[in-house]
């Protein structure tokens, strides 16, 4: 370090580097180190070795006990340069491929989309997180192709007549709304708390954990006419779960996660007004009218009323569609020998 300096202050930058790198030879986490060769690589022009250098420093920095004004003043040069080169690197990679990208259509591309923001830092990808039965080897995918849903065009006809159903019922009996969340007396504070036993966030269920209600379903006829045309995801004593989701104006849905990969969710927006929006992993999404999606809700994924006004979808839940008939055969014989045994295992739908 101490002829890294020398060689530093006689400008020998061929020098510097032999010295540095001698020093990182011997140990790759000496900060000094790092520090100077980001340095040296940013006098000498070599701006991406440059930002992967300060990449390093800022990494290492986390193990720092003792930062003084001049570490923290160099920490924020460290965080600049590296977000000033990715946004010159983003700007040259979106220059570069624009013209490919116009060729696919947007549907075709979000993986790829998705790939490259992620590479650029402008994302982050999630991974599957169950609280209940995590079935390997499936696609990650936040929101699902719409060409694995070939029916999605029937439900999404039938939004009107569902709304008028939903709206009749509302006027008719708004009492039969519960809050979705419903905690057992004595469990701790949490992210939800806020929304325990509240209407903030009500369901009104046609079929809740496999179980279907007839009464409220006969309230709704032509909205489970239209259901039960659809491959409604079906596990003894777990799916289907059908219900209308109210948020109320100001609602917030905090970053949570699913139990089971099994399933796709799907939501059929059915009032929506501005300032509805919902994120699922990296992509954020407004609700449109009569506009159906389906995505994984074991990715992190919360959700917005940031208008005056009632937000209403219907939400419903399908087999995933990565998984076989065969496998969806065996599940359905798998849950009951596990509820014989004493174990719950759960798929239930979390939003």
């Amino acid at each position: 370090m101490n002829l890294a300096r020398a060689y530093r202050l006689a400008r020998d930058d061929a020098r510097e580097r032999d010295a540095l790198e001698g020093a990182l030879a011997i140990d790759q986490r000496h900060f000094m180190a790092l520090v100077r060769m980001a340095e040296l690589l940013e006098r000498m022009g070599e701006d991406a070795h440059a930002a992967e250098r300060w990449s390093g420093v800022l990494a290492m920095s986390a193990m720092l006990d003792d930062r003084g004004p001049a570490i923290d003043a160099l920490l924020d040069h460290a965080r600049d340069y590296v977000m000033r080169q990715r946004t010159t690197f983003a700007a040259a990679i979106d220059s570069g491929l624009s013209a490919a990208r116009a060729a696919v259509p947007a549907h075709r591309r979000r993986r790829f989309d998705a790939c490259i923001d992620a590479t650029m830092g402008r994302r982050q990808i999630y991974a599957n997180q169950c609280a209940g039965l995590h079935f390997p080897f499936l696609p990650a995918d936040e929101f699902f192709d719409r060409d694995h849903f070939p029916w999605l065009g029937e439900i999404e006809a039938q939004t009107d007549v569902i709304r008028g159903e939903f709206e009749a019922l509302v006027a008719a009996d708004a009492a039969s709304f519960l809050p979705y969340v419903a905690m057992e007396p004595g469990t701790p504070a949490n992210k939800w708390s806020p929304l325990n036993h509240s209407l903030e966030w009500g369901a009104f269920h046609l079929w809740k954990n496999g179980w279907r209600d007839e009464a409220a379903c006969a309230r709704c006829p032509q909205t489970v006419t239209a259901l039960e045309r659809l491959p409604l995801c079906d596990l003894p004593g777990r799916a289907p779960t059908v219900f209308f989701s109210v948020l109320k104006p100001g609602a917030h849905l905090p970053a949570h996660t699913g139990v089971s990969n099994v399933r796709a969710i799907i939501h059929l927006p059915l009032i929506v007004p501005p300032g509805c929006s919902f994120r699922v992993g990296g992509e954020m999404r407004d609700w449109k009218v009569g506009k159906a999606w389906a995505f994984d809700d074991t990715i992190e994924h919360e959700a917005w009323n940031r208008s005056d006004a009632m937000r209403a979808i219907l939400i419903f839940d399908v087999w995933n569609p990565h998984i076989e008939p065969e496998e969806r055969a065996l599940l359905r014989q798998f849950f009951p020998l596990a509820d014989a045994s004493g174990n719950d295992l759960r798929v239930q739908v979390a939003d």
